[in-house]
């Protein structure tokens, strides 16, 4: 089964974005991260109808989302800006329409997670295991989500299995730090 690019951008920036030792949410994706978009690139600059430019124009589109006034752009938009129940109903809604888009179904779980709804967010993310399978980047947010519950043990053994599948990633080696920087302060041990 071949993933459109757009949406293997949108795990990866998943991922990517938010997840800091500084413990904010791992769930900022797609360029919509707790602190600020990312800042513009080569690839993602350049003056829009300029042939040289069309590459960009779909860098920006996956990033985006192809029409700023759908509903997965709009969760995207107030996820970002911390708006947690109104990206939460333009997410569901984003699902309503479109029951097998993995890119809603996390934006979808990442929200229930700042609602603390982690109910709803496990149904979620078992939607979007089911689309995606166990990528390392949805392990990852997975773990992310029993790391905001609290649940340090389950929280290591998803980022474990997520650093499995992908050793390099960076993210997941620092989600695994802010583990065990949690336990040991529970411990007492800092």
């Amino acid at each position: 089964m071949r993933i459109p690019v757009r949406v293997l951008v949108a795990i990866a920036c998943f991922a990517l974005a938010g997840c800091s030792s500084s413990g904010k949410s791992g769930f900022g994706s797609w360029g919509w991260g707790e602190d600020s978009p990312p800042p513009a690139s080569s690839e993602t600059t350049g003056s829009i109808g300029d042939p040289a430019n069309d590459s960009n124009l779909a860098v920006k589109d996956a990033l985006l989302g192809g029409d700023p006034s759908d509903d997965l752009s709009l969760g995207k938009r107030h996820y970002r800006e911390r708006n947690y129940g109104l990206a939460e109903q333009h997410f569901r809604r984003a699902v309503e329409k479109l029951p097998r888009d993995g890119e809603a179904w996390l934006g979808l779980a990442a929200s229930y997670d700042r609602l603390r709804r982690y109910d709803l967010a496990d149904r979620a993310y078992r939607e979007a295991v089911s689309i995606y399978g166990p990528r390392p980047e949805v392990l990852n947010n997975i773990g992310y989500s029993f790391l905001l519950r609290g649940d340090l043990r389950k929280a290591r053994h998803k980022f474990i299995e997520a650093q499995a599948k992908d050793p390099e990633n960076p993210t997941i080696a620092k989600n695994i730090a802010l583990v065990d920087e949690a336990v040991r302060r529970k411990k007492g041990l800092n």
